[in-house]
């Protein structure tokens, strides 16, 4: 745990904390990307609430010898999951998209989140994207951090 980033004390399964966990936030990875296959209900009492149902997304590998796979997505709506859990917190974090998924067009709402990371409506464009599994597509942020105006989505220079 990064003692210089009081956020990653919540945060459990860090894909590899020196590139994750910086002085802004902790960018959070893909672990699953799914379509929705059938409508979920929602009501106003919750007696006839249902999950949507998801079919995930497979991976190809571009070399026999790859070990990570991609995610070739047509343009349209999709839900990603992230390998990262929250641990409670008292404190609400702000989740938002990288600058480098916002960039290639995609996005994804940016929502405070406390004791779980949700399943993600992700946009992608038109044009289509390439996901590589693992690749960062969040930064959780602390919700001071996130009205700091000095403090915007982080790039890949850090």
């Amino acid at each position: 745990m990064s003692d210089e980033q009081p956020l990653a004390a919540h945060v459990d399964n860090l894909i590899y904390e020196p590139v994750q966990v910086h002085e802004h936030g902790i960018d959070l990875t893909v672990s699953a990307i799914y379509t929705v296959d059938a409508p979920g209900k929602l009501d106003f009492g919750g007696d006839e609430l249902e999950d949507a149902d998801f079919e995930a997304v497979e991976t190809t590998t571009r070399n026999p010898d790859d070990e990570y796979g991609w995610w070739v997505l047509e343009g349209g709506r999709y839900v990603l999951q992230h390998n990262e859990f929250l641990t409670d917190s008292e404190e609400p974090f702000v989740l938002q998209p990288r600058n480098e998924l916002l960039a290639r067009g995609c996005s994804h709402p940016t929502v405070r989140v406390r004791s779980h990371l949700p399943l993600v409506p992700l946009s992608v464009p038109d044009g289509g994207v390439e996901i590589k599994e693992n690749a960062r597509v969040s930064t959780l942020l602390s919700p001071t951090a996130a009205t700091d105006s000095s403090v915007e989505n982080r790039s890949a220079d850090g």
